[in-house]
């Protein structure tokens, strides 16, 4: 059975995004864990940069992970601009606090510094492959050297290595995958400082976890292998451990890590695609955990209720972007006319239709939404729906009007009729429009498909579009008119040709 949560400590949970790109769907999902674990026990959702490793930092990356937190509603209580107890939240400004762990480790003798070149661990490591030797990784050769066993410096021309314990093991209990153990003698000295003075990933997350009290770790299982280096310096200090929880990875359809050719994984390029936060939210948690097996469409505050990091499939999940949409256009669907115009009004603020060549009001959207809603996976989809109300000009062929089993000059009949007809209705409203031409329909003796989807063509430019009586409504009656004209006179260019 798996452990739960240390009932003694406050719940602290940290997000530590690394300045190295923009923001993928896993780093997200481990944000949204960490969020949701603080929520449910009133703790605090911390977020720390770690930009130790100076030459992968992307400028922007970090403005980008916060940008990717806002939009999913995931608000944090420290770090990331905003004032704790427990700061600075950015590693490349500890660097002292660093230097002095690590002195601390040397003079205790659990550390060392190491001179040895690059040349001679990478003849190390040949040799270790070709005597297929069951340890890949440093010899240990400056661990006997008493006189590194001082002060470190940053101006030294060295890295400091940990001491791992050359016998024994290292087991946790993990709050995902139970019991895991690591014999210690499988590990290499690690380097904790490097050259330029920065300390490694897995020697500053550690210092910083403890001294920022964090009581849970949540991560990805690709860190498993990270365990015994991090329990052991823990030991060396005499820290207690916090619990950790190594979470499933993401996988594609064909089961291999999700990636770039999988299609968008950077969680903005899913807010660009017209994907609701909420959807986000919902979707990223079912990748891993479920409140029964069957329930899909979850509520925000019956994730933070029910969620429980220790209920985590411990197998990868697979991201299956069918699902995504439909979770998506049932949560459009779900929406009230008012609140689905201001998703859009919002959405094209942000992303601008490129085919509008004007962009509705979010009053004139709220006429609309109901005409859409059932159709849309996604807010760009609208785009395509309604992009006919918002064109100065709209484009299509005469074959295009000609529908089956009709011909050139009965498409003309159907056009003019309709235009005398609506030129002369009294309220050019979607039910009269409707009587209107269904009346021509039943006078002219035609299929309704046949009449309507010239009428759709010659006001739309499209195939499908949304209720036609209403979508002429909101055109209103003068460009409603002047477009059917249009239609006319291509219609008799051809006829006259």
């Amino acid at each position: 059975m798996r452990n739960n949560l240390n009932s003694d400590k406050r719940v602290r949970v940290r997000y530590a995004p690394s300045p190295t790109g923009e923001p993928h769907v896993g780093n997200i999902r481990t944000a949204l864990f960490d969020w949701l674990v603080a929520k449910k026990y009133d703790g605090d959702f911390i977020v720390r940069v770690e930009d130790t490793d100076q030459d992968r930092k992307v400028e922007g990356a970090i403005d980008l992970q916060k940008l990717s937190l806002q939009w999913l509603g995931l608000e944090w209580d420290e770090g990331l601009g905003k004032a704790g107890d427990f700061g600075p939240y950015v590693q490349s400004e500890r660097l002292d606090i660093y230097l002095e762990h690590v002195n601390f480790l040397i003079s205790d003798g659990n550390a060392y510094k190491c001179f040895c070149t690059l040349e001679r661990l990478e003849e190390v490591r040949k040799k270790q492959r070709e005597s297929k030797s069951q340890i890949i990784g440093y010899d240990g050769l400056c661990r006997q050297k008493p006189e590194n066993y001082s002060n470190y410096s940053i101006s030294d021309d060295c890295v400091v290595r940990f001491a791992m314990p050359q016998t024994g093991q290292s087991t946790l209990n993990d709050l995902v995958r139970n019991q895991v153990t690591f014999d210690n003698r499988l590990i290499e000295d690690f380097i904790i400082m490097k050259s330029d003075g920065f300390p490694t990933y897995h020697f500053a997350s550690v210092v910083d976890d403890h001294l920022m009290e964090i009581s849970l770790i949540v991560r990805g299982e690709e860190w498993l292998s990270s365990l015994p280096r991090h329990i052991q310096i823990h030991k060396a200090f005499n820290w207690d451990l916090p619990d950790f929880a190594h979470i499933p990875t993401i996988l594609a359809p064909d089961k291999t890590k999700l990636s770039k050719r999988h299609g968008a994984t950077s969680v903005l390029e899913y807010k660009k695609e017209g994907y609701l936060p909420e959807t986000m939210i919902n979707f990223l948690c079912l990748l891993g955990w479920s409140i029964d097996g069957e329930q899909e469409l979850i509520s925000i505050d019956d994730l933070i209720n029910k969620f429980n990091i220790s209920d985590l499939n411990p197998s990868g999940s697979v991201f299956d972007k069918n699902k995504l949409n439909w979770m998506n256009g049932q949560y459009l669907k779900s929406k009230t006319p008012s609140q689905l115009a201001k998703a859009l009004f919002d959405f094209w603020i942000e992303f601008p239709p490129e085919s509008f060549d004007s962009v509705p009001s979010q009053k004139e959207l709220e006429i609309i939404a109901p005409l859409i809603s059932e159709r849309l996976k996604t807010l760009r989809e609208a785009e395509e729906w309604i992009a006919f109300l918002y064109k100065n000009k709209i484009s299509y062929s005469v074959d295009d009007l000609i529908q089956k089993k009709s011909d050139v000059h009965l498409t003309n009949l159907f056009i003019e009729k309709a235009i005398n007809s609506l030129t002369q209705l009294e309220t050019f409203d979607a039910d009269n429009i409707e009587i209107n031409l269904r009346d021509l329909i039943s006078e002219l003796e035609v299929k309704p498909g046949m009449f309507l989807g010239t009428i759709r063509m010659a006001t739309s430019g499209q195939i499908v579009s949304p209720p036609l009586f209403e979508s002429l409504e909101i055109l209103g009656r003068e460009k409603t008119v002047n477009l059917l004209r249009q239609a006319d006179h291509l219609v008799k260019q051809t006829i006259n040709a």
